[in-house]
């Protein structure tokens, strides 16, 4: 605990609020040079681009910090490699499910994502399994939702 002293507290409160903006901004600009690699550095050709920095925006990050991730994204010297992975499967009653996950590594993300299949009374198929039955028409975004209620709220 901090005590009984002003300063103390203050500092306690303001290394929590700091993770919690540095987890969340992490997220924003991993998604930032994912796009930017994917559509471009334009936002006015690149929906999922422009998404991404309204949502930067929203969380106030700054103007420099997103220049700088869609740098990185357009130029393409970063070392760690996103990528986009599309999981298929069956979840209850037999009903087609696709799962889009951006990873850097898709050994941990099929760990978290196959779980998830089965705790649903699901089964995560083969690639090609159910993606004849899907066409892309857009993307919903959750405004304001933390990760890990949103996660619970899916299941």
């Amino acid at each position: 605990m901090a005590g009984h002293s002003k300063w103390a507290n203050i500092k306690h409160r303001k290394a929590a609020q700091d993770a919690q903006r540095g987890k969340i901004f992490t997220k924003l600009i991993r998604e930032l040079v994912t796009a930017a690699k994917l559509g471009g550095g334009d936002t006015s050709s690149n929906p999922r681009l422009r998404a991404a920095v309204d949502k930067a925006l929203s969380s106030n990050m700054t103007r420099d910090t997103i220049n700088r991730a869609i740098e990185r994204g357009v130029g393409g010297g970063d070392d760690t490699n996103m990528e986009t992975k599309i999981y298929e499967g069956y979840g209850p009653g037999g009903t087609a499910v696709m799962v889009e996950c951006l990873s850097d590594n898709a050994n941990r993300t099929i760990s978290q994502v196959r779980p998830s299949f089965t705790k649903c009374g699901g089964n995560l198929g083969t690639e090609g399994s159910v993606g004849y039955l899907f066409s892309k028409k857009g993307l919903i975004l959750v405004a304001n939702a933390d990760e890990d209620a949103l996660t619970e709220s899916c299941y």
